[in-house]
């Protein structure tokens, strides 16, 4: 992985990984954009998990100040989005963040992964081929 400067996000989007609830305004597109950065790589929706457990602590590393910020288990999306509010004028709306380094995410190949999730029999791959008619 190259050496990438830090990118700023939102500080919904990292919540959603810190803390494993999805908190990102943006939905699946904030995980996606965070977790894709972070790891250099286009992830397919089975790899989110396992980017987000290694994501996870990397962020906290880099932003200790967020380890114990926590939504209430039994709040509803109208106080979800207050409590929201005010962890990002505590915190700040948009916070830097740092690629994994050189090692830190281990490449694999999103089919082959799949295989061993669910199992081989599980997984029908299409070739597709531009130039056969």
């Amino acid at each position: 992985m190259p050496d990438q400067p830090a990118r700023t996000f939102t500080l919904d989007d990292i919540l959603s990984v810190t803390t494993g609830r999805l908190l990102s305004r943006r939905h699946m597109d904030g995980l996606y954009d965070l977790l894709s950065y972070m790891t250099d790589e286009s992830l397919f929706t089975h790899q989110l998990p396992r980017a987000a457990d290694v994501c996870g602590p990397a962020l906290l590393a880099q932003h200790p100040q967020l380890r114990r910020v926590e939504p209430p288990a039994d709040i509803d999306s109208a106080d979800l989005l207050a409590w929201l509010v005010s962890v990002e004028r505590e915190h700040g709306e948009m916070l830097p963040v740092a690629p994994l380094p050189v090692g830190g995410w281990e490449r694999r190949n999103p089919i082959e992964e799949l295989c061993d999730m669910v199992g081989p029999e599980k997984v029908i791959v299409a070739r597709v081929n531009d130039q056969e008619k």
